[in-house]
């Protein structure tokens, strides 16, 4: 998607804003108006979820922009779905009054989270209860525009200043490494490691559990080695493991036909120098 055309991105972002933005209001519309607005935010969602986007959050978008269709459009556009589907079916009394007090609760719980959202100093992923409804959520408040990635490679040297040491990367999953390596489509599934080194780079690699994963290369920890995608020393444990930090960004179509390499990455730093394991270092579980 990266070498896609930059018209064409630009146009993508204006679909989204414009599908995120205006098209919900339009849900509340009289039919089949209400119909085509979720027939928009469905088509945007679902091109979100092809681009490898953490793909959760778009099917509980697209799921309750389902609810806005109509019986006739439904059947319109999938004509195995019975037309006359809620003929004659009334709605319980029991039930009309819970979804009125729910929704007369969430109102009543939205007031908090209202004045947050026009405050100068907004809370972000805060709850304003002790139940934890209508919360303030914000996924991204900021998104970078450049790709740092945390590279983990370990060693059977000695000496891991030696001249002639010969370093060899652990390879993620999900997450960048080999510069020659197709990026996967994992969503909606959730990689739990490659999550939490995505974050590395955008708080300190000096965090516990960052540590404690190291100190599990150092020893072959089988279960810690089945969550990557490869291990270079095939379940041996290596002497030493370091972290160097690096620019990641996709090649473009000249330096892909010229090279073969998806990816253009600069070293940035030795995020972690060279460790060996630490006897004395308490491991959870």
């Amino acid at each position: 998607m990266a070498l896609l055309p930059r018209p064409l991105h630009k146009v993508e972002v204006a679909g989204n804003h414009f599908a995120q933005l205006v098209v919900p209001f339009f849900l509340f519309a009289p039919q089949p108006l209400a119909s085509v607005a979720a027939g928009i935010i469905i088509a945007t969602q679902l091109w979100l979820v092809g681009t490898g986007n953490f793909a959760w959050l778009n099917w509980v978008a697209i799921v309750l922009a389902f609810a806005a269709v109509s019986d006739p459009v439904a059947h319109a556009v999938f004509p195995f779905i019975p037309l006359d589907w809620h003929a004659g079916a009334d709605t319980p009394v029991w039930w009309f009054a819970v979804v009125v007090l729910v929704t007369v609760l969430l109102v009543v719980l939205s007031y908090r989270p209202l004045l947050n959202l026009f405050s100068s100093q907004q809370l972000m992923n805060a709850s304003f209860n002790r139940w934890r409804l209508v919360n303030a959520y914000g996924a991204f408040g900021t998104v970078t525009k450049q790709r740092i990635e945390m590279v983990v490679e370990g060693t059977m040297d000695e000496d891991p200043h030696a001249p002639d040491e010969r370093w060899l990367a652990y390879g993620f999953k999900g997450k960048p490494g080999d510069v020659r390596r197709l990026p996967r489509q994992w969503a909606p599934y959730h990689l739990r490691l490659d999550w939490l080194m995505w974050f590395l780079p955008l708080r300190t690699v000096h965090e516990d559990w960052f540590y404690t994963f190291l100190d599990r290369l150092l020893q072959a920890d089988p279960p810690t080695l089945g969550l990557l995608g490869q291990d270079p020393f095939d379940g041996e444990p290596p002497r030493w493991v370091r972290t160097r930090s690096y620019l990641y960004r996709f090649a473009s179509r000249e330096e892909f036909r010229g090279t073969g390499d998806r990816w253009v990455r600069v070293l940035l730093s030795e995020a972690v120098p060279p460790v060996q394991l630490n006897p004395g270092r308490r491991l959870p579980g």
